[in-house]
């Protein structure tokens, strides 16, 4: 029961994950991709075949370090499917995860990672 509240909580996240990320979102970022602004780091999402990489900054664009980041993983709503994406920090600043496929356009990629310090990050993007 526990896991399909959360199922449903998460998908209601995704699906209002529009507005959201629309109020926080910058233009693209140096890697080409979009760029949310989250507590005053930056995580930008470059989908590259079927590799998910998030670049995470500082809010004055230095590199902000990924390696010690625990419970990181990217929820992915495409195709009417969902899938949990788990994250591997790698340097010096990136988040990388496999896709089942190559994301499609609107899909919808919500992301959570608690960084050494015990900051939550979480950012949420629609694959344009």
């Amino acid at each position: 029961m526990k896991h399909l509240i959360l199922a449903l909580a998460l998908a209601l996240a995704i699906v209002s994950a529009p507005l959201a990320a629309k109020a926080h979102e910058m233009a693209n970022g140096p890697n080409g991709g979009p760029v949310v602004d989250s507590s005053g780091h930056h995580v930008e999402m470059v989908a590259k075949g079927s590799e998910l990489i998030l670049f995470l900054t500082e809010a004055d664009d230095k590199p902000l370090a990924s390696a010690g980041a625990k419970n990181a993983r990217a929820i992915v709503q495409d195709g009417g499917k969902t899938a949990t994406v788990q994250l591997q920090p790698a340097e010096p600043n990136r988040l990388v995860g496999a896709l089942a496929q190559p994301l499609g356009t609107g899909a919808r990629v919500v992301v959570s990672v608690t960084m050494t310090d015990g900051h939550a990050v979480q950012a949420r993007f629609v694959n344009n």
